[in-house]
C-alpha cells in the first residue's frame, strides 16, 4: 500500500476555498444580525408609539418568522 502526498495545487486550493468559506460565513453572521437588531428595534418602536412597555399577549404569541 504506497502513500499519498498532498501536492501544492491542493493546499493552494484549500487555501483559498477555506478563505472564500470564512468570509461567506461572516458575511451571513452580519446580515443576519443586521435583520434581528432591526426587527427588535422597529417592534420597540412600534410599542413605544403606542404608549406601552409589554408586548399584548397576542404579540407575545406571534413567532418572530412567518414559515
Amino acid at each position: 500500500m504506497m502513500g499519498t502526498s498532498l501536492t501544492p495545487d491542493f493546499w493552494r486550493l484549500f487555501a483559498v476555498l477555506l478563505m472564500i468559506f470564512a468570509a461567506a460565513t461572516f458575511v451571513v453572521s452580519a446580515v443576519l444580525d443586521t435583520l434581528v437588531v432591526r426587527l427588535r428595534h422597529r417592534r420597540r418602536t412600534r410599542l413605544v408609539s403606542t404608549g406601552r412597555t409589554t408586548p399584548s399577549p397576542r404579540e407575545a404569541r406571534r413567532p418572530l418568522l412567518h414559515r
